[in-house]
């Protein structure tokens, strides 16, 4: 056994820096920095366009008093509603008819409100009319509201904490744990594939298993790529933080998962360690089968999108926790980590988390070793077909 161990370490350590050392490793790390990136960009220069004026623009042509209670009621509703929730508005001249202001060349309004408060008059083209009556039905109904009523204050009464509040966050913060591992999961696992194809083609597999026992193929496989991709998270986690530092965010301002931050990163640690060596297994056992990069491709998909209903499935247990399908989630196995994450995050209990971790490391057992039987068997039989055609005696 400890021989087996030795070889798999080595056959890791050879595919660990063999892919961390290379070139290409450092733009799989930017790669998702980049979309990061643009999408700030893009969301800088959206938000800059949507906030410029290109809001309708409604001119005002009523009394003195009305004009000036009309944009008061304006101020007050986009103080609370936000500034893209109504049009703009514009004093405009009473003594000229809307209708020749609106023809003007110069014109900047795409409607007039005129008449009194009570009854308003509204000009403008039909679409225009279509899209603003309901907003200045609104202001007008807000401005009599001025004359009649007034405003009640309410007296504020602060407290440190909210069970709400603080429940929301927790389940906040679960469903975004659940998200970030399955992401990282699917994305991940899928080098191996790649590595496996790469390896395949060349006949590296075959050579391999000359030297050493396929078992050991197999575990070093999976535990380089395990051990690449916790260095990929550990620099995307940091980076992601130290982005957050640099915008001045307070890292005793984010909520708090039910279990602490300490004890929450390590369990998203062991079971993405879980999910990742689950999918792993299925992928190096299945993909093992396959001749060419299309059956690789073929046999891909119906393993991602199985993964991916799985995911929904725990999804929804987030938000129904003791229920039985929140407990079923939590005992499949390729469910499990993203349940028992989200767990993690609403409930301080530490003892589930133990039972499932063992339940998940024996399935993970079982996975494994289907997994290498599935390998060995396409190997054995590459492999004998290789070497026939290699030391074949040549004929005359």
């Amino acid at each position: 056994m400890m021989q087996l161990w030795r070889a798999a370490f080595v056959i890791a350590r050879r595919d660990f820096t063999a892919v961390v050392l290379s070139r290409t490793f450092i733009l799989f790390l930017l790669g998702p920095l980049l979309p990061i990136v643009i999408g700030f960009a893009f969301g800088g220069l959206g938000e800059k366009i949507s906030s410029t004026d290109l809001r309708p623009v409604v001119g005002v042509a009523m009394s003195a008093p009305d004009s000036a209670t009309v944009l008061r009621a304006h101020d007050r509703l986009v103080a609370r509603m936000g500034d893209q929730a109504l049009p703009r508005l514009r004093r405009v001249s009473p003594t000229v008819s809307p209708r020749a202001q609106l023809a003007r060349p110069d014109s900047e309004v795409v409607a007039i409100l005129s008449g009194t408060l009570a009854h308003p008059v509204l000009t403008g083209k039909a679409g225009d009319l279509d899209i603003l009556q309901g907003d200045i039905s609104l202001l007008s109904t807000a401005a009599l509201a001025e004359r009649t009523l007034q405003f009640v204050t309410v007296t504020r009464n602060e407290v440190a904490t909210s069970q709400g509040a603080q429940a929301q966050a927790r389940l906040i913060i679960g469903r975004i744990a659940q998200v970030v591992m399955f992401f990282l999961t699917i994305l991940l696992a899928g080098m191996i594939l790649s590595n496996l194809v790469e390896e395949k083609t060349n006949k590296i597999i075959e050579i391999l298993a000359a030297a050493v026992p396929i078992d050991a193929i197999f575990l070093g496989k999976l535990m380089a790529m395990l051990a690449m991709s916790f260095v990929g998270i550990a620099f995307w986690g940091g980076t992601a933080f130290a982005i957050f530092l640099l915008a001045g965010g307070q890292p005793t301002a984010l909520p708090a998962p039910a279990i602490g931050w300490p004890i929450f990163l390590a369990l998203a640690a062991l079971y993405f360690a879980m999910a990742y060596t689950l999918l792993g297994s299925l992928f190096l056992g299945i993909g093992a089968q396959a001749a060419t990069v299309r059956e690789v491709q073929t046999l891909n998909m119906p393993i991602t999108m199985g993964q991916m209903l799985i995911f929904f499935f725990a999804s929804y247990a987030v938000d129904h926790m003791g229920s039985p399908a929140e407990i079923a989630a939590c005992i499949f196995p390729f469910s499990s980590p993203f349940a028992m994450i989200a767990r993690a995050a609403q409930d301080a209990t530490l003892w589930p988390h133990l039972l499932a971790l063992l339940w998940q490391a024996a399935f993970v057992a079982i996975i494994i070793r289907v997994g290498v039987l599935l390998f060995r068997r396409h190997v054995m039989q590459s492999g004998g077909r290789w070497w026939k055609t290699l030391f074949r005696p040549a004929t005359g």
